[in-house]
């Protein structure tokens, strides 16, 4: 398993509620083992009122597996090429 995505276009859903874009800009493991990226958007966000530029983004959160294979990420790729 790839956990360091840096440099990677990802899609994902923050907090199961906003559906984010963007280049991950670093990768750390969390104390417990969990994985977590730095993700700075293509678009801002607003959450819980105020405007968020780049977002944390747990492993979990990110579209992969069946989303993956949907070409959800194929979508996203078009959007940015």
């Amino acid at each position: 398993m790839d956990w360091n995505k840096e440099g990677q276009r990802v899609a994902g859903v923050y907090l199961g509620a906003y559906t984010v874009t963007g280049v991950v800009q670093s990768s750390r493991v969390k104390y417990g083992g969990r994985v977590q990226h730095r993700v700075l958007l293509d678009t801002p966000v607003e959450v819980f009122g105020r405007v968020a530029e780049e977002l944390m983004l747990d492993d979990e959160e990110l579209f992969t597996g069946p989303a993956r294979r949907l070409g959800m990420m194929d979508v996203v790729n078009k959007q940015h090429a």
